[in-house]
């Protein structure tokens, strides 16, 4: 029985001032004489059980009523009245056939039957919309559903923050929050016009709340719909957890010192921890989580002392769910065998609808796999990438149209196993996509196309890292893509094809999606640069017609994206190549163990060179070959990987030898700077390293040197003096700007097309080094030419102690660095060569 939830009304206090009235008018009606004083019975302390399930997930199973059994087990231990039975949300949503194909009712009928007192709202409560959860969900529930952190348009609380119960005497409040990563999971348009806050601000909120009620609540519980990243079964610890920072150390760290308890839900995973309170030395608190479906009920058990409402002492536990008969559960239970009656109808119903066939696979099709545990979403899976390419299929074939799908992985939320006879009935298709997504084409430019694949490495709108950093999406069979993770935010992936052909930054994409991508769900905000059209299908149905229509399935072990380190910007014809491919075999069951890689050099033209075969070991291979003596131009690295048939195709850029640097003092050094995609020389295939570096060229240089070879995105930012908004190489020269290696000069200009000075030259690269502090000589300058008082004397010393640059060594015997004279190209490719060798300067 709840006593009181905010903001309705407090009926409580109402109850006291009545009994008080009662029994002042009894007492005025006994002589004040016949009252003797009695001496002050402290009262006992008084235990509480409360019992909690997570991330059930319309789990309406043969092991339902185990679940049952299990909470009336502890209720009958702990005592009927001296339990409180809770949740911290995803009760429904994600579920499985036979509770999704009614909405699931079944689920809240189980819950309802079960007494669950209060719950907090899961962002699958949101799956539908909030209009769903307002006028559908919660008045089929007889429980309460709690929102401390969730705001309405109108600036006014959706639910209620708080609930309170008696439980063994005691008054406890529960206060309810979801995560508020909620509009990242959600439809976006079903949950229009809410704010969902800070968890663990709101729960603080409230407390103060709690606090200044007339009648304050003995006990306050916090349930989050948040949780830890990692579990006691994955080897982690609280204090791993707390250190790795994000919203559960929040909770932990953060939460108010008066909550006494904390469950917590969301990344379904196992913890029964004891947290230091904040700020009271010497106490700790439980905080714990189930994990997901009712595997385990949680249990926290808090002594009280009933004057003081001071807990005194607790346990916390996760109880497996029973393995007693459910046959005895039932005879032994009176809301088990009402839950029994609700799951036998639930099942009998999914069981007609959902037990025709609707094809067959010859193996199993499933999610990526960690040992044995499913859904590890940071891995392609044969999965995510067959439900791809039934939505490609479906989609292309309406007037909205489809170059390519992709489906986001925490979707796919069921594997298809192939049995003895390898029969997919339709509930079991069904539950692999289970929240009845439509389907959308949003078309996007090929440079916001690549953006999508680049925001796997998640990153919020306020440029927070979830809990969950990478996200790998699963892509129709026509795309192929290679990665570096090793690469800074923005250039990881390194090549990108379509339909055999690498995307165009410049061209236009339909991409078949899930509507809950195309405003921006689970990160991928780039969805929401181009324009959907709503294609009126819907997810699971295109799937399972797909299914049907290619029955027999036979899943493709080929991996699509492939991790490739290695690569320089650009390669030199007769050169060693040397190409790691990495994480080749996926991970699903069922997966074959690559063995061979076949490697082959293709020009332009289609001319292939064979380059020879590699053997392949825990999924990795090296491509060592020599770049085949070919004309200078764009070139693709094919390999082959058997026997899944993977194609992994690298673009390289081979050069050929300039025409005018045989025989050259730094032969060596420029043609590292080539390999390094630093430069490619000019137009008429020379170098010309006799010429002096211009300003301008010194900008590309350093930001390629800087950058692993690359140019600047196409949406980086320009101009930043007056003389460079339409040079060439603005945005390379704002880089130099941005990261204080140039301040231009003083009438606010570049001059690009002015020669770099010698001494210029080693304030860039000092500047560029990161402006390390050295140790000066006392001896005076290594540098005839050089003064203290000389404007870049420290530059230039650093550039001498670091093996950078040698000077000049004069006929005179003196040595000079000549910091006047123009940096020709040639000595340019030299210190930039020394500079990434180079020796650490003495610190002083």
């Amino acid at each position: 029985m709840s006593l009181i939830s905010s903001p309705r009304p407090p009926w409580r206090h109402l109850a006291v001032t009545v009994g008080t009235a009662l029994g002042a008018s009894l007492l005025t009606a006994v002589p004040a004489q016949a009252i003797e004083p009695q001496p002050a019975v402290a009262e006992a302390p008084v235990t509480i059980a409360l019992v909690d399930i997570n991330d059930f997930h319309g789990r309406i199973d043969a092991n339902t009523v185990n679940v049952a059994g299990t909470i009336e087990q502890l209720r009958a231990e702990h005592g009927e009245d001296s339990t409180l039975f809770l949740s911290a949300g995803d009760n429904i949503g994600a579920s499985l056939f036979s509770s999704s194909t009614q909405q699931d009712q079944p689920t809240i009928d189980v819950l309802n039957a079960l007494d669950l007192a209060t719950s907090a709202v899961g962002n699958h409560e949101f799956d539908k919309g909030v209009d769903d959860l307002l006028d559908r969900v919660e008045p089929a529930a007889d429980f309460t559903h709690l929102a401390a952190n969730v705001i309405g348009a109108d600036g006014e609380p959706i639910l209620p923050a708080y609930d309170i119960f008696p439980v063994g005497g005691l008054d406890v409040a529960v206060i309810g929050t979801v995560t508020e990563a909620t509009p990242s999971l959600v439809i976006p348009s079903g949950i229009e016009g809410l704010t969902f806050l800070d968890p663990v601000q709101a729960v603080n909120d409230t407390v103060a709340d709690l606090e200044a009620l007339e009648d304050v609540p003995d006990v306050i519980v916090a349930a989050y719909h948040e949780g830890a990243g990692a579990g006691t079964p994955d080897g982690a610890s609280l204090e791993e957890e707390i250190a790795a920072g994000g919203a559960f150390a929040d909770i932990v760290t953060q939460t108010d010192a008066e909550v006494d308890a904390i469950f917590t839900g969301h990344t379904h995973k196992q913890y029964a921890w004891d947290a230091p309170v904040p700020g009271v030395t010497g106490e700790t608190r439980p905080v714990l989580q189930t994990g997901s479906y009712g595997e385990n009920i949680g249990e926290i058990t808090l002594t009280v002392d009933p004057a003081t409402g001071e807990v005194q002492s607790h346990t916390a536990a996760n109880v497996p769910r029973t393995t007693t008969p459910a046959a005895e559960l039932v005879s032994t239970y009176p809301r088990v065998a009402e839950v029994k009656t609700i799951v036998d109808e639930a099942l009998a119903y999914a069981a007609e609808v959902g037990g025709v066939e609707v094809a067959t696979i010859t193996d199993d099709v499933t999610t990526a796999f960690v040992g044995d545990a499913r859904d590890d979403r940071s891995k392609e899976s044969t999965l995510g990438n067959l439900v791809a390419d039934s939505m490609l299929a479906s989609v292309a074939a309406t007037p909205a149209g489809a170059d390519l799908a992709l489906m986001n992985p925490g979707g796919l939320r069921n594997e298809l196993y192939v049995g003895e006879d390898g029969v997919v009935t339709f509930a079991e298709a069904n539950a692999v996509l289970p929240f009845t997504n439509n389907l959308s084409t949003v078309t996007l430019s090929g440079t916001s196309l690549r953006k999508v694949f680049e925001q796997q490495w998640q990153r919020e709108l306020d440029g927070d890292v979830p809990s969950k950093p990478f996200l790998q999406l699963g892509t129709s069979a026509n795309v192929s893509y290679t990665f570096d993770p090793a690469r800074p935010e923005g250039q990881r992936i390194t090549s990108l094809w379509v339909d055999d052909a690498p995307v165009d930054p410049a061209g236009s994409y339909k991409v078949a999606v899930p509507s809950f991508l195309t405003a921006g769900g689970d990160n991928f905000h780039a969805f929401t640069e181009g324009t959907s059209v709503d294609t009126g299908l819907l997810d699971y149905e295109a799937w399972i017609a797909y299914l049907g229509a290619n029955s027999p399935v036979t899943p493709d072990f080929a991996r699509h994206a492939v991790r490739v380190e290695g690569v320089r910007p650009v390669q030199v014809a007769g050169a060693p190549l040397a190409v790691t491919l990495a994480e080749l075999d996926l991970t699903s069951k069922g997966a074959p163990v690559s063995t061979l890689a076949t490697a082959t050099l293709v020009a332009g033209n289609g001319t292939r060179a064979d380059l020879g075969e590699f053997p392949v070991s825990a999924g990795s291979t090296t491509i060592t070959a020599t770049v085949p003596d070919v004309a200078a131009g764009a070139y693709t690295l094919e390999v082959e990987v058997d026997p899944a048939g993977t194609l992994v195709r690298v673009p390289l850029q081979v050069a050929g030898d300039f025409t005018d640097v045989a025989g050259n003092t730094f032969e060596k050094e420029i043609g590292w700077l080539v390999s390094a995609g630093i430069t490619t020389g000019y137009a008429d295939g020379t170098f010309r390293g006799s010429a002096p570096v211009l300003r301008e060229q010194m900008a590309a240089f350093l930001y390629r040197y800087a950058n692993d070879g690359a140019n600047p995105p196409a949406d980086a930012p320009g101009a930043t003096f007056s003389d460079t908004v339409s040079n060439t190489f603005s945005q390379h020269i704002a880089w130099l700007a941005g990261e204080k290696i140039t301040t231009g000069y003083a009438d606010g200009t570049f001059r690009p097309s002015a020669p770099v000075l010698r001494e210029q030259m080693a304030a860039f690269l000092y500047r560029l080094a990161g402006s390390p502090p050295i140790s000066l000589p006392l001896t005076g300058s290594p540098f005839a030419d050089v003064a203290s008082t000389d404007t870049f004397y420290t530059e230039i010393l650093w550039l001498e102690s670091t093996g950078v640059t040698t000077g000049y060594q004069e006929s005179n015997g003196t040595t000079t660095f000549r910091g006047s004279q123009p940096v020709l190209r040639e000595q340019m490719a030299a210190f930039l060569f020394r500079f990434d060798e180079r020796e650490t300067a003495p610190v002083s």
